[in-house]
């Protein structure tokens, strides 16, 4: 059982998981608690989520193939989720990559497949391209890992200096509207709140924040030649077996980043869901599960 969503009965029922917890070094000897979970037994899927989501996005994937036979490894990046919340850690590209190299090594992986949306794109190649041996097969959903110099205007307008952080955590304005805007079919209630339960406070809302403000969209941006380095080396990934599964409807990843991808990757599986939006996973949970088994299971 799950302690931390004990009181929420409609929560427990869609994420009725586990928790997990390994302590994160960063900073100078600072520590963080960070919550994943560890579902099933078999080949190991790593699951990332990106902003403003938690492993609560990957609910219907865990319980898909851990009756498959898989093993799933689902973190909550520090700040998110059932994470601790500190607010004195570095919220970097760099930092977010770290943590997952100390969350495999922690649990002893040393191959795993795996499942990246949004920030998780950018966090999971980071991780991949470090250790191409380690990474089996990828299922890239609705993100990127590579330089843009494209950004919709509401992104845009939250990292203005000091009022976008400030409606983000004072107002919620980036999770909170994620529940409408980043599906084209209505999320029930329960549903809403299990995406925004993590997001209560100010302090809850940091990563959030910190998220927005790290995407790199300059040379000058500490965050930049990280992940240009990872747009250096997706390359040698190519000859893995990987596969693209899209919502078309996508307001911030929106077609232009599906075929930035099949420049990269010109050999992989394509998946567009025309009437699908961000959050792909709900707006085509049965094709994109369907489309990510075949993957890899071939």
């Amino acid at each position: 059982m799950n302690a931390l969503i004990d009181g929420l009965p409609a929560l427990k029922e869609e994420y009725p998981f586990e928790s997990h917890f390994c302590h994160l070094e960063y900073g100078n000897g600072q520590s963080a608690k960070l919550h994943y979970l560890d579902e099933g037994t078999g080949p190991v899927i790593l699951m990332l989520h990106g902003n403003p989501t938690w492993s609560f996005y990957f609910r219907q994937c865990v319980h898909y193939f851990k009756a498959r036979g898989f093993r799933c490894i689902v973190p909550d990046h520090i700040g998110c989720g059932l994470s601790d919340k500190p607010q004195d850690y570095t919220y970097t590209l760099e930092q977010r990559i770290q943590d997952i190299q100390q969350l495999l090594k922690h649990l002893e992986i040393q191959s795993f497949n795996l499942i990246v949306h949004d920030w998780g794109g950018a966090i999971g190649m980071g991780v991949a391209t470090r250790s191409p041996e380690s990474v089996e097969k990828i299922a890239i959903l609705n993100s990127a890992a590579y330089l843009s110099r494209w950004m919709p205007w509401r992104i845009a307008f939250l990292r203005t200096k000091i009022i976008g952080a400030f409606l983000m955590r004072a107002f919620n304005l980036f999770a909170w509207p994620a529940v409408f805007m980043s599906v084209r079919k209505p999320l029930d209630k329960k549903i809403q709140k299990g995406f925004l339960f993590p997001y209560q406070s100010w302090k809850d809302r940091i990563a959030v924040a910190r998220f927005v403000e790290d995407i790199p969209m300059s040379p000058s941006h500490p965050s930049y030649n990280c992940l240009e380095k990872i747009e250096q080396e997706l390359p040698n990934l190519s000859k893995k077996n990987i596969g693209l599964f899209w919502g078309g409807r996508d307001f911030c990843f929106n077609k232009k980043f599906f075929q930035r991808w099949i420049e990269i990757f010109p050999n992989a599986t394509q998946k567009m869901f025309s009437d699908a939006g961000h959050y792909v996973l709900e707006d085509a949970k049965e094709e994109v599960l369907d489309g990510v088994s075949a993957l890899f299971t071939q």
